[in-house]
């Protein structure tokens, strides 16, 4: 039975009890933070036009202040959205370094399943 390298590096990430970054609460923490860029920009332009709208200094006031409430929501999107994103591609980067440098020793060892009629493979 030949295993591909793809397959033993699954087998690997199973052993090793990786999370799937596709699922779970860091995929919800994502759309969070794509939903609160998206609701803090449409904030902030609607307050926008309402300060512009009125000659009463309080609502232009209170439009300021939804405007910089907008403002800090798209700022802490952004942050939750950039957060999550990195962390489900370093943690599959983290996974594929461990399995390159497995590879890696078990070919200098010479423990390498690329063998065949007693020769090893030529380097990659």
């Amino acid at each position: 039975m030949t295993e591909t390298r793809a397959d033993r590096f699954v087998q690997e990430l199973n052993a090793l009890k990786i999370p799937d970054p596709a699922a779970g609460r860091s995929g919800l923490w994502l759309r969070t933070g794509v939903t609160l860029m998206v609701v803090g920009l449409v904030v902030a332009v609607l307050a926008y036009f309402m300060s512009h709208g009125t000659t009463d200094p309080l609502a232009q006031r209170d439009a300021i202040t939804l405007a910089l409430g907008g403002v800090a929501a798209t700022v802490v999107g952004s942050a939750l959205f950039l957060r999550y994103s990195l962390t489900n591609f370093l943690r599959f980067w983290l996974a594929r370094q461990s399995y390159d440098l497995d590879a890696l020793g078990n070919r200098v060892v010479g423990n390498d399943n690329n063998r065949y009629d007693g020769v090893a493979a030529a380097p990659r």
